[in-house]
């Protein structure tokens, strides 16, 4: 696995990414105590049972920093300058634990950069 630099991408570009992943308790429990996320949902069974999922919900913020993960290797891996930052992330359904889960990325913009007239800047959208 191997990034592509910014020559090497056009818009419109889709990758479906190889790699997968099934979430597990442990994934959830250690996320959500790490980032002091104590809510219910994601750690109590009991209170997730009685909720509309009925079942523990995994960590949402867990769910998107996997979904770059599982992205990076075909994307960005050793030709990334800088992650300038991510906008409207959106959760359309629930992950529970032993969901497996893949990702899709598309390239939505190109942009040569100003202030590095080596590099440029590529816009992804994520799913």
């Amino acid at each position: 696995m191997a990034g592509r630099y910014f020559d090497q991408w056009t818009i419109g570009d889709r990758i479906a990414h190889d790699i997968r992943r099934t979430v597990t308790e442990t994934d959830n429990l250690l996320f959500t105590t790490m980032t002091h996320n104590p809510q219910p949902l994601h750690l109590d069974a009991e209170a997730a049972k009685a909720s509309e999922f009925g079942q523990i919900l995994v960590n949402g913020t867990f769910t998107f920093a996997l979904m770059i993960g599982l992205s990076v290797g075909d994307t960005t891996l050793g030709t990334l300058v800088a992650n300038l930052g991510y906008d409207k992330l959106v959760m359309p359904k629930p992950v529970f634990i032993g969901d497996t889960m893949r990702c899709e990325s598309e390239v939505t913009d190109l942009k040569e950069s100003r202030s590095r007239p080596d590099a440029g800047i590529v816009t992804f959208t994520h799913r």
